[in-house]
């Protein structure tokens, strides 16, 4: 319980204190062809300065990062979505707990094994929270639309 109020108070605070709605994480979305068959999907976050983004496995609290992809028949993800940066570990006295997240940027890859020769969409959405040294802002998710197959 004492937890769940920790994280509420963190959410909370920066909503009341703050008129402006602040972005510290830009993304982007890219598809980079292996093989005739198989496609990397980079999701690249770019973050402000002081600001940090939790890994997929970020430690007890805080939100980590989760990637949702949508059901395609031509186009199914092969494996775990891997992390690409500098992964830093640190204690968090606000969630007491070692936490594990990402500060400038970092790229989450999938790969995606393409059926036959059309071109379609890997569709999807990432969920993050991201947090400074003072506050967290809300979980967010973004949606994304990736072009894979074809020529």
């Amino acid at each position: 319980m004492k937890k769940l109020l920790t994280a509420l108070a963190l959410f909370a605070l920066p909503i009341l204190a703050s008129a402006q709605i602040e972005n510290p994480v830009k993304w982007s979305f890219t598809a980079k062809k292996v093989n005739a068959t198989t496609y990397e999907v980079h999701a690249t976050a770019t973050i402000d300065g002081g600001w940090h983004v939790y890994a997929q496995e970020a430690g007890e609290g805080p939100v980590p990062t989760s990637f949702k992809f949508a059901k395609n028949p031509l186009a199914t993800p092969a494996g775990k979505v891997v992390e690409v940066g500098k992964l830093h570990k640190s204690f968090d006295k606000n969630f007491n707990s070692e936490l594990k997240f990402y500060e400038s940027t970092v790229d989450f890859v999938q790969k995606v094994t393409v059926k036959g020769k059309a071109a379609t969409k890997v569709k999807g959405s990432v969920e993050y929270m991201v947090c400074d040294d003072h506050q967290c802002l809300p979980p967010k998710e973004v949606e994304f639309a990736v072009s894979v197959g074809g020529k």
